[in-house]
Order: structure tokens, then sequence, then C-alpha cells
């Protein structure tokens, strides 16, 4: 905060731009305006409003803001100590997820089985928060995480640049999990889902761009409000790849009082920004996971973010896809075939599809090899079975391969 207060007194400007710098940059901006400081040396926030900041980040204010349109969230409370979080979890039931308030990346949260757990998990989270909170909240691990990049500007126009899919449950956070835009969801869950997101982004006032993630139950049309980035994320950053549309560009356009049918789309020269994107291929987002340079650490994967990057590759379908991104990990893997775990016993392997790691998708392309059942993984992992039959079609296909060879 010092440094940034010294570069505004020195550069003297009149405005500040927050979420274009990740999560720090919008803790930095938010510890200024709280201290008054901007107001001070006439300083203003623009893009998105300290309001809407604290509406999206500060659990309490979340939760009363999604309550007030309607928007279903588990059930949570907010907790500032370690006693009254033990009490809280107890009354909710375990499992329960803990999310710190203002950290990135999930840091100092996690998901609490028992008491201990939850103790251990509440006293880290509530030393890294920015503000000394953590929600204590349902655990609905299992349900399918969908995550909808959204933009909006000053004059209240929406889109929907893209949405997307995380391969692995709510459970695993989505920097860690690999990702595509939504291969599984019926046209009904994705408008209501749709819906839900443009009703959140004009609640909050965002003028730029919005992440908004979602839990869905894969055996109803019931879903939560997991959380809302109000700034440019990583998954802003995967979009933008993805799809073609400039998300950080006409963020700072918008903030800058741009609509976004003023805005040019920079690759047809014809069209604005307020068209949705249309994608006619399949884009694979896979983590980088650094296990192999930090040997000692825990590979287990769960609320918390463990991955040091991502691929991201394209190709007309999943399978091309997700080989290519495979490859590009320079992990020294190239195919489902790299890890050997020929001497596990069928009992052994079913055990290990428990654990979620980095190893997971080629542990399941070894129980599609055994004969496993899409069931059988399915109860285990809880991965939808549009993916494991992909992952099926890649292991039919080294078969035929094999047989060629």
């Amino acid at each position: 905060v010092e440094v940034v207060e010294q570069l505004i007194l020195k550069e003297k400007p009149d405005s500040v731009l927050p979420t274009l710098g990740g999560q720090a940059g919008l803790n930095l901006a938010m510890e200024l305006e709280d201290a008054g400081f901007l107001k001070e040396h006439d300083v203003r926030l623009i893009g998105t409003t300290a309001l809407t900041i604290k509406k999206a980040e500060d659990r309490e204010m979340f939760k009363e803001t999604m309550e007030k349109i309607g928007e279903p969230v588990a059930p949570s409370d907010i907790v500032e100590d370690v006693k009254h979080g033990l009490a809280i979890a107890e009354k909710i039931g375990y499992p329960v997820v803990l999310r710190p308030a203002y950290t990135l990346g999930g840091s100092g949260g996690g998901i609490a089985a028992n008491p201990e757990q939850c103790a251990e998990i509440l006293e880290n989270g509530l030393r890294l928060s920015r503000v000394g909170q953590v929600l204590v909240e349902r655990c609905i691990a299992g349900w399918k995480e969908i995550e909808y990049e959204v933009m909006r500007d000053g004059a209240g126009n929406v889109i929907t640049v893209c949405n997307m899919e995380n391969i692995d449950p709510v459970g695993v956070h989505t920097g860690d999990s690999m990702v595509a835009p939504s291969q599984t969801l019926g046209d009904k869950e994705y408008q209501m889902l749709r819906t839900s997101a443009l009703n959140i982004i004009s609640e909050l006032g965002i003028t730029g761009g919005c992440n908004v993630q979602y839990a869905l139950n894969p055996d109803s049309f019931e879903y939560c409000v997991i959380e809302v980035n109000p700034r440019v994320s990583r998954s802003s950053a995967l979009a933008s790849k993805a799809t073609g549309y400039p998300i950080a560009k006409v963020a700072a356009k918008i903030a800058l009082g741009y609509t976004l049918d003023e805005i040019r789309n920079a690759v047809t020269k014809k069209t604005y920004a307020s068209f949705e994107p249309m994608l006619d291929y399949c884009v694979v987002k896979m983590p980088r996971l650094p296990f192999d340079k930090f040997i000692s650490a825990k590979r287990t994967l769960g609320t918390q973010m463990k991955a040091t990057g991502e691929v991201m590759s394209i190709c007309t379908n999943f399978e091309g896809a997700l080989m290519k991104a495979i490859r590009s990990l320079e992990q020294h893997v190239d195919c489902l075939l790299s890890y050997d775990f020929t001497d596990l016993s069928d009992e052994t392997l079913e055990e290990e599809l428990n654990r979620v790691d980095d190893m997971r998708i080629w542990r399941i392309a070894e129980a599609l090899r055994r004969g496993f059942t899409y069931e059988q993984i399915h109860d285990v992992t809880k991965i939808d079975f549009w993916f494991t039959d992909k992952l099926a079609i890649l292991v039919e296909m080294e078969d035929a391969l094999k047989e060629v060879a």
C-alpha cells in the first residue's frame, strides 16, 4: 500500500483501474479506498466502484445481495474466530467448505470433514484473509462446476463472452481442473445459468469483465452461486484466447466510458463488442502442476489452487484438444499411456480413483482399459459420463493403433 501511495503522490493520476491487476490489485485499491487516501488526493476508482467490489468480495454482503435478487447460495455463515467457526460447522453439518474473504486462488481455504480439520483450516484462513473473515459453507462437492465470463458497460448492456465447464466436480479449484466450453449442459440449463449470470452482473453494477461460478446439481435443475470475481481473472484470459474476444482491452475501454456497441470487434472489423462470440471448435485448458519440481509436495487437489500455469489447446473435437494439451504440458507425457499402472490390482485401482490429484485422468484411462463400467467410474469420481466416454474413445484408438503397429 505504501508503494502505491508514493506512486500516486508522484504521478498524480486522476483515476485508478483496480480490476486489471488481479486479486492483488483489487485488494490494494480497497485498502487505499478504506483508508480515505484516494478521496483525500482526488483519485477515483474507475471500471468498478468500491461498493461493487465489496458486494462481490465481502462474503456477508455477497450473500445478502444474492438473497435480494433471489439467486440461490449454499447455506453458510461468516466467522471471525475459530470457536464461532466450529459452532457454525456443527450447525451446518460436516463436510463444510471454508472460504476466506479477499484471498487469491482459494488460499487459506479447504474442505473440512471433521472438527480437527476445520480448526486447522480456520486458523490459516483467518490469518490469510485481508479482513479476517472466513465463510463456512455447506459442502456441495460432486456437483458440476460451471463458470460464465460476462461483460457489462456503464449503460447496462450485458453479454456472455463464453461459459466453461470444469471436468472435475465442485471441490477442486478451477485453476487445478481441466476446463472446456460446456459440453454436457442442455439448452435449458445453459439459458438458466446465463440469465442468472446477467442478473448478477447487473445487480452488482459491474462495469467491465466479471466471472460468475456456479455449482449445478447433475440430477436436477438446482444450482448455487459459488462466487463472483468482479475483475479480469485467469478464467478471463482463457476465455479471451479461446474466443478471440479481447476481454481486458474491452474492459479498459468500458472503464473509460465507452459502451459495448461503440467498441469495434478487432477480428471481424465489421461487428461490435456487443455481439456474443460463437465457437465451432473445442478448447481444453489443462493445469500445469509443478509436482515434477516439488517432489515432496502433497499431490492432492482441493479448493486451494496448486497449479503454476496452464496450457490451452484447440481442436475440432474434445479428444484432439485433450491430446494436444497433454503433449503441451512439457512433463514428459504424450498420451494416456504415459504412466504405468499395470502393477495395481483392480481393487487397488478402484481405491486409487478416489485420489484427486494430477494423475487422475490417466487412472481413469487405465480403469477403462480394464473394463470398468462408466457407472463404476462415475460413482467414485463424479465426473460426467460424457467426459468418461471421450477418454474411452481414446483408449479404443490406442487398441486400434496397436493392431496396426
